[in-house]
């Protein structure tokens, strides 16, 4: 390989770490500024509001569905038009058993004995469910009682087709706001997005979509919340939006190991998804080509970038910048070891942490790829162990949703 190529490749691998992670939540920033909308709709009285479903979907829950129906029963929203449905996925546990004990309380259950997987039973619930508008939930967030009110106001613009809402991380064992530095970055550029109206997927635990814009997905579909509101937007135009104040809460999970096995699996689903969602990758389609490219392929390519990066700079070594680059590199990655087991919760380790998510996030990128790869991806989702459960040692078969965000699985 000529000199020429090793450094033309060095740099296009650099320019595209630097530019998915920094240069595109600037520019996303500045365009926003310019383009984007800034006011928020009006709340509508009572009587103009639309009929409202809030599905959750289970397995295996029992540990904390009856909390979250009771959340739910919470929300300020007028009963007679909201439906609460639990959609349960072949449980082995007394999920179901709790759910029918609020039936007197108006709460349905849609009982799948066997188990096929969520996007197989988000298809078969939503012809079931009555309400104008469907907000999608899990059944280990909880929305604030004015979620619902926050979300419908929004499709009163006739071309919104979803709006998503805030999840907020909080931390297992103190039950305190644990948005870290990286969510608060990942939660910047959806309001950005969304203020373009390009906003890319949504986060699993709160957000909403018309009833009739749903497109069934896919059964071995896994980022459910990223290619249902895309695939909606595909087939029925109109926009995503976010809305920061309609807020839901989801603890984080227990340990590293957990956090890792999610983010994997959340990029083999990435990788499955392109097929599915190939009509961004038309130029023509304006902001949300350019914000798919930016914000998802790039990020999804980010591993392999990274290894180029590292693998140009080891043969370009005999040059002073290369050395000095590939020297970087090194203590980069050493920090990103090193933070990976600091304690405490002062700026300086939050900073530090940072380098190690980073490269976590992208390790686990490349094992999802090679899941993808395999054909071997089970699409049956499987919840994240809860603190309890990880603290007592039980071998838990689990996984959570893609999130985003969270990362929307980013």
């Amino acid at each position: 390989m000529s000199q020429t190529v090793l450094i033309a490749t060095l740099w296009v691998c650099l320019a595209a770490v630097v530019y998915a992670y920094a240069g595109y939540p600037l520019l996303v920033f500045v365009l926003a500024r310019l383009f984007g909308k800034r006011q928020e709709p009006e709340f509508l009285p009572d009587d103009q509001l639309p009929t409202l479903s809030l599905l959750i979907a289970a397995y295996n829950e029992e540990a904390v569905i009856g909390e979250r129906i009771e959340n739910a029963l919470a929300l300020d929203y007028p009963a007679e038009r909201l439906e609460i449905v639990v959609a349960t996925d072949g449980c082995s546990d007394r999920t179901a058993e709790i759910v029918r004990g609020y039936a007197d309380r108006g709460v349905r259950l849609l009982e799948y004995r066997q188990r096929r997987g969520k996007a197989t039973v988000l298809n078969n619930s939503l012809p079931q469910l009555r309400g104008q508008v469907v907000m999608f939930s899990d059944a280990n967030t909880f929305n604030q009682p004015d979620a619902g009110r926050r979300l419908v106001r929004w499709f009163c613009d006739p071309t919104v087709v979803a709006v998503c809402g805030r999840l907020i991380l909080t931390d297992p064992a103190s039950g305190r706001n644990s948005d870290g530095l990286y969510w608060q970055y990942e939660t910047f550029i959806k309001h950005q997005e969304g203020r373009l109206g390009v906003l890319l997927g949504a986060n699993g635990g709160i957000y909403a979509l018309r009833r009739d814009a749903y497109v069934p997905i896919p059964n071995d579909t896994i980022l459910d919340d990223l290619v249902i509101p895309l695939l909606s937007r595909l087939q029925h135009g109109g926009k995503i939006v976010y809305d920061l104040t309609a807020v839901a809460h989801e603890e984080t999970p227990p340990d590293i190991r957990a956090e890792f096995h999610r983010r994997s699996r959340i990029g083999a689903g990435g990788f499955g998804s392109v097929p599915l969602l190939a009509g961004l990758l038309n130029p023509l389609s304006g902001w949300v080509f350019f914000t798919f490219v930016s914000h998802k392929l790039l990020r999804w390519c980010g591993p392999f970038f990274l290894l180029g990066l590292l693998f140009t700079s080891v043969l370009l070594a005999d040059q002073p910048l290369y050395r000095g680059l590939l020297l970087a590199q090194g203590v980069f990655y050493l920090t990103a070891l090193v933070a990976t087991y600091l304690p405490g919760r002062s700026r300086v380790c939050r900073l530090l942490r940072l380098t190690s998510m980073f490269v976590g996030m992208n390790g686990a990128l490349l094992l999802g790829f090679f899941r993808w790869l395999r054909h071997g991806q089970n699409t049956c989702w499987k919840r994240t162990a809860r603190l309890g459960e990880a603290q007592a040692g039980l071998v838990v078969n689990v996984e959570p949703r893609a999130v985003v965000e969270n990362v929307g699985g980013s």
